[in-house]
C-alpha cells in the first residue's frame, strides 16, 4: 500500500495518543473547500511505502502509541486492511478519517478490531449533500448507514463540520445536530483557505457566527466543541 503525504507527529489528532499521519491518495467526494484536494485532484509523485511507515513506527515505540489514516478516503483503499493489521500488530492504536460513504468497510475494519478511533465528517445537512460534495446523485443512504453504526457505539468516534460561509446556514446546522442527536463528540472547524482548492469563492464565517453555530448545535449532542479558532 502506498500513501502519499506523511506527517511524522501529532498531539492534537489522535485524541489521548501522540500519533503520526499518513495520507491516501484519491477520493469520491468533491468537496470544493477541500484542505487535502491536492490528494483528490492531483496526487502527486512522492509516496511513502507502507514498509517505510512500519519502520517508522518500529523505530518511535514508546513515543507514538497512535496512527492517524486520513485522505483522501481511506476506505477506498483495497490494501487498507492488511496494512492496518500490520500496525495493530505492533500495538499502535489507529484513527481512520472518512466521508462515510462506505459503511460496510467501516463496519468490516471496526468489527475486526483494526480501528479504535473514527472521525467521520458531516458535510452538511442531508438535502444540501450533493452541492457540497458536489456529487448529484449521492446516495445518502450510505452516509445515514455509518452515522447510525457510529451511533451505536461500536467505536470511539467523532462527528466534524467544516463550516463554510457559502455553505452553512443556520437551519443546516439545526438539521445536522437532528441527525446525529445523541452523538458523544461534535467539532466544528471553520474553513481555511489552503491555496488548492477544487473550488473558488469560498470563505470562513466569524468567529461569532461559528460559536453561534455550536451553541444551535449544543442541545443535540453530549459534547461541542470549536477548533482552529
Amino acid at each position: 500500500m502506498k500513501f502519499y503525504g506523511f506527517q511524522k507527529m501529532t498531539m492534537l489528532d489522535f485524541p489521548g495518543r501522540v500519533a503520526c499521519i499518513v495520507f491516501t491518495g484519491g477520493c469520491n467526494f468533491r468537496c470544493p473547500f477541500c484542505h487535502n484536494s491536492l490528494l483528490v485532484t492531483d496526487i502527486g509523485n512522492q509516496t511513502y511505502d507502507e514498509e517505510e511507515i512500519l519502520e517508522y513506527l518500529n523505530k518511535r515505540k514508546g513515543i507514538l502509541d497512535g496512527i492517524c489514516v486520513s485522505g483522501g478516503e481511506p476506505l477506498l483503499q483495497v490494501g487498507l486492511d492488511s496494512f492496518l493489521e500490520k500496525v495493530k500488530n505492533m500495538g499502535v492504536s489507529v484513527k481512520i478519517d472518512t466521508n462515510g460513504s462506505f459503511p460496510s468497510r467501516l463496519k468490516t475494519l471496526v468489527l475486526k478490531g483494526l480501528v479504535d478511533y473514527v472521525a467521520m465528517d458531516i458535510k452538511n445537512s442531508k438535502e444540501k449533500y450533493p452541492i457540497t460534495t458536489d456529487c448529484k446523485n449521492l446516495d445518502i443512504s450510505k452516509i445515514e448507514e455509518s452515522v447510525d453504526f457510529l451511533l451505536s457505539g461500536a467505536v470511539d468516534y467523532e462527528f466534524r463540520t467544516t463550516v463554510v460561509n457559502e455553505f452553512h446556514k443556520p437551519q443546516d446546522i439545526v438539521a445536522i445536530g437532528k441527525w446525529i442527536q445523541g452523538a458523544k463528540k461534535y467539532f466544528l472547524q471553520n474553513f481555511v483557505d489552503s491555496g488548492n482548492l477544487i473550488g473558488d469563492g469560498l470563505s470562513a464565517v466569524s468567529l461569532d457566527k461559528l460559536k453561534e453555530f455550536a451553541e444551535i448545535a449544543k442541545p443535540y449532542v453530549e459534547k461541542i466543541a470549536l477548533r482552529g479558532v
